[in-house]
C-alpha cells in the first residue's frame, strides 16, 4: 500500500495538499535547508507552505514517512533518444563506430533511420524515464548522427503532446545545424558545410516555439537547439543569438567538450571555440554550454566574463574517462553550473555521485560536496533557465517536488539523507514525482505509460537501429565486428 494512493496518477487533486516525510529540502535565505518531519503544502501549480506543520486547512495530508522530499531535478541535457553513445564507449575512435558519417554514406544520400512513429515513440519513453528518475524539468537532446540532417517539427509537435499527457516541464525546439564531418580515409575528417539547410531549420525552430512556447499551462517552453559549435557556421550562430533575444528564450550549443571539436575549431578559426564565440560577440547569459571538459583555463574564464551557464553530464563524460574540471572551480569563478543526464539511464543521482567522484579525482584539494552536486541538479538548472520558481521548495514555487524511498534495507545506516541520497543510491528510488502540482509518477508508474510493453518496443526499436550501423561507419564492416559482445558467443548444443 503506497502512501500516494489517494491520488489519482495523472492528475491534480483539487484542494490542498500537504505533504509529510521525515525529511523535507526546504529553501530559504542561502540556499537549501533540511527540515526534520518537515511538511510541503501545494494548491494548484503552486506551492503555498514549506516547514512545520501548516495551521491552515488542507483536503488531504499524505506522509511519505523514511524519505526525502525534494525539489524535482532539472535536466538541461536531458537524453531523447534512444542512447547510442552506450555503443561506442569500449569501440575506439568514432569515425570506425557510426558516429561521423563516412563520405560513400553522403554519396548515397543519408536518410531516417526511424520513422515518423518512431521517433515520436523515442520522446514519449524517454520523457517517462526522466519522470522516474525525479526528473521535473528538462530540455531534451538527441543523436543527429542518425538523422538524415536534423531534427523535424514534426517529432517535436509530437514531443509536446508527450510531455502534456506524461506530465513533464520541458524546454523544446528541433536541433538544427549547418554541417557536419565526414570521413574520407581512415582516421581522416573533414568538416562540409550547407549554411542555407542550417538556416531553414533555425525558421522551423522559431515558428515552433512560437507556436507552442507558453501552451499546456506553461509546461511547454521553448529552447534554441544549434547542434554542436563545430556543426555550425558564424552566420548561422549569429543568426540564433538574434532570434533568442526577439523570442526570450535559452540557446543551448555543445561547446568545449571533445578532441573532435577542438581540432576542427582550431583548423578552421585558429582558435577555441569559446574564444571563437567570443570573438564574435556571441558569449551571453542565454547561452548554456554542456560539457566544458576540454574547456581552457581561458576558456573558462570567458564564460564567467560572460555569465555563460556550463551543464555538466558527468556520468557520460566519465564514461569516455573525461571530467569537468572542476564544478567547485567553476562555481569558485562564478560560472552558474547546471547539470544533464545526457545518457541512458538518464539517473541524475547517479550522475550525483559520479560528479562528486570525478572532482575529487581532478581536485582532491578541492572535492565537491553532496550538497553542491545536488544544488547544481536543482537550483544551478533553474538559474541557468532564469528561473527562480524551479529548482526549490518554497512559497510560491512551482510545484515540482520528488520523493525519494530512505527506508529499505540498502539505504542504512542513513547518515544524511542528501549525503545517503547521492552517495549510496540511484534514481530507482524515486517513488513519487509531482509537475505542476499533477501526480506524473508513482512507484515506477508513468501517467498514460505502460512501462513493460513501451520496454519491449524501446529494445525493439534500438536493434533495428543498430542493424543499419553498417551503412553509415567506414568501409562498411558488419555490425558483429563494428560492436562485438564482451565475449565470444558459443551457441549452445542442440
Amino acid at each position: 500500500m503506497s502512501a500516494f494512493d489517494a491520488l489519482i496518477l495523472g492528475a491534480r487533486a483539487p484542494g490542498r495538499t500537504a505533504l509529510t516525510a521525515d525529511w523535507v529540502l526546504g529553501h530559504g535565505p542561502g540556499g537549501h535547508r533540511l527540515l526534520p518531519r518537515g511538511e510541503v503544502v501545494f494548491e494548484g501549480g503552486r506551492i503555498v507552505h514549506v516547514g512545520g506543520p501548516f495551521p491552515g486547512e488542507v483536503a488531504r495530508r499524505i506522509d511519505a514517512g523514511r524519505a526525502l522530499v525534494a525539489p524535482g531535478f532539472v535536466d538541461l541535457d536531458a537524453l531523447s533518444d534512444l542512447d547510442t553513445t552506450t555503443l561506442a564507449v569500449e569501440r575506439g575512435p568514432s569515425w570506425a563506430s557510426g558516429r561521423v558519417w563516412p563520405q560513400s554514406y553522403v554519396e548515397a544520400g543519408p536518410y531516417e533511420m526511424y520513422s515518423p512513429d518512431e521517433l515520436a515513440f523515442q520522446k514519449r519513453f524517454a520523457f517517462a524515464q526522466l519522470l522516474l528518475n525525479g526528473i521535473t524539468t528538462a530540455a531534451p537532446i538527441a543523436s543527429l548522427f542518425y538523422r538524415e540532417w536534423g531534427e523535424t517539427v514534426a517529432e517535436f509537435d509530437a514531443a509536446v503532446r508527450a510531455a502534456a499527457d506524461l506530465g513533464l516541464r520541458v524546454y523544446l525546439g528541433p536541433a538544427y545545424r549547418a554541417g557536419g564531418m565526414v570521413v574520407t580515409a581512415p582516421g581522416v575528417l573533414e568538416a562540409r558545410f550547407d549554411e542555407a539547410r542550417g538556416m531553414a531549420g533555425l525558421a522551423e525552430a522559431e515558428a515552433f516555439i512560437r507556436r507552442h512556447a507558453g501552451t499546456h499551462g506553461g509546461l511547454i517552453q521553448g529552447l534554441l537547439a544549434p547542434d554542436r559549435v563545430e556543426t555550425c557556421t558564424l552566420g548561422l550562430l549569429r543568426a540564433t543569438m538574434d532570434a533568442a533575444n526577439t523570442l526570450d528564450v535559452p540557446v543551448r550549443l555543445h561547446c568545449a567538450q571533445g578532441t573532435m571539436e577542438r581540432r576542427t575549431v582550431e583548423r578552421l578559426h585558429g582558435c577555441t571555440a569559446p574564444e571563437w564565440l567570443a570573438r564574435a560577440g556571441l558569449l551571453g547569459p542565454r547561452l548554456m554550454a554542456p560539457h566544458a571538459t576540454h574547456a581552457t583555463a581561458g576558456d573558462l574564464d570567458l564564460y564567467a566574463d560572460h555569465g555563460v551557464s556550463v551543464i555538466h553530464c558527468p556520468l557520460v563524460s566519465a564514461r569516455f574517462g573525461e571530467a569537468l574540471d572542476s564544478l567547485p572551480s567553476l562555481r569558485a569563478r562564478g560560472i552558474t553550473v547546471a547539470m544533464g543526464t545526457d545518457t541512458a539511464p538518464p539517473d541524475m543521482v547517479l550522475n550525483m555521485a559520479v560528479g562528486q567522484m570525478m572532482a575529487r579525482h581532478v581536485a582532491p584539494d578541492r572535492p565537491a560536496t553532496a550538497a553542491e552536486m545536488f544544488d547544481a541538479a536543482t537550483l544551478g538548472g533553474a538559474a541557468a533557465l532564469g528561473r527562480d520558481d524551479l529548482g526549490r521548495l518554497a512559497p510560491g514555487a512551482c510545484a515540482d517536488i520528488a520523493v525519494f524511498d530512505l527506508s529499505d534495507a540498502y539505504m542504512a545506516p542513513t547518515i544524511d539523507p542528501v549525503r545517503t541520497l547521492v552517495q549510496g543510491a540511484t534514481g530507482r528510488v524515486t517513488r513519487a514525482v509531482f509537475v505542476d502540482g499533477r501526480l506524473s509518477m508513482r512507484d515506477g508508474q508513468v501517467a498514460g505509460m505502460d512501462m513493460a510493453a513501451a520496454r519491449i518496443r524501446a529494445q525493439a526499436q534500438f536493434d533495428g537501429l543498430v542493424a543499419r550501423y553498417p551503412d553509415r561507419t567506414w568501409g562498411h564492416p558488419p555490425v558483429a565486428e563494428i560492436f562485438p559482445p564482451s565475449y565470444p558467443l558459443e551457441v549452445p548444443d542442440a
